[in-house]
């Protein structure tokens, strides 16, 4: 049977805890029922020993590392590893398509080129992950809470992942040899293209356009990449077919519980929203 141990039980971490099935011990900041603390270390420790499968979702530290690898690198040996990385490690392409071959140390985050690249290391499933989207986060919720806009840049594209198919490719990931594998959904797209379709899902007018000037420096430092994902190794190597292709399969099964927010409730539009 799979005892799954995860270093960091947060959105994604936490669909695929529930896809893997088995015993799941898992590390959180609120100590939900059935966690620990990361820094309970003997706790950690017994979890980890006991573990056929170890994940991280654990996000590295500019200027500090990975703290999983810093504190427990050297109890993680002799079972599975698999670490939720970003695509973000590609850097920016220009727009044009990008593999697990391509350098992987071109991000504007160093510390997560560093952790991507130790994971490795170690021998573990590196997922690479673009923006995620599923239940309750997706432009769909941004759009009926007055949160989104749109930028009207040109050209610009991104890739995105339904959470369900994260956690249906880290699960296949169980049975595969170490490596990167990309998991993201089949059709890059402008995000513009994305908000403007859950405003026609939702029966609702597009959000403004809102320049790139007015965005927070974040938010303007994530609009200056552009890059399609491509997923081929991840459906060759995994045998993973993502069950949400394209924003438009991913965002038609959620729409059913996503409602308008009535125009009186909702916030302003947030300028450093980056989605």
């Amino acid at each position: 049977m799979t005892r799954l141990f995860v270093f960091g039980l947060g959105y994604a971490a936490s669909a695929i805890a529930d896809a893997a099935g088995g015993a799941v011990l898992a590390t959180t900041r609120d100590l939900r029922d059935g966690t620990i603390r990361f820094d309970d270390e003997s706790a950690v420790l017994a979890g980890v020993v006991a573990a056929t499968h170890v994940l991280s979702s654990v996000p590295p530290i500019e200027g500090e590392g990975d703290p999983v690898l810093a504190r427990y690198g050297d109890a993680l040996a002799g079972r599975w590893l698999g670490y939720l990385s970003s695509t973000g490690v590609y850097g920016d392409t220009g727009g044009a398509w990008v593999d697990e071959d391509a350098p992987a140390d071109r991000g504007r985050r160093p510390a997560r080129n560093a952790a991507d690249a130790a994971w490795l290391a170690l021998g573990a499933r590196v997922f690479r992950l673009p923006g995620i989207y599923g239940p309750g986060r997706s432009a769909l919720e941004r759009v009926a809470e007055g949160k989104a806009h749109r930028t009207g840049v040109a050209g610009q594209v991104f890739s995105r992942v339904h959470v369900a198919d994260i956690a249906s490719g880290v699960v296949a990931g169980f049975d595969a040899p170490p490596g990167a594998y990309n998991l993201s959904d089949d059709l890059p797209a402008p995000q513009d293209v994305v908000i403007e379709h859950a405003a026609r899902l939702l029966g609702m007018d597009p959000p403004a356009i809102v320049a790139l000037s007015a965005l927070s420096p974040a938010a303007r430092a994530f609009h200056a990449e552009n890059r399609r994902v491509a997923n081929g190794r991840a459906k060759r190597v995994l045998g993973w077919t993502p069950r949400y292709p394209d924003y438009r399969a991913g965002l038609r099964a959620l729409s059913a519980t996503t409602s308008p927010t009535p125009a009186s409730a909702a916030p302003a539009i947030a300028s450093g929203d980056q989605r």
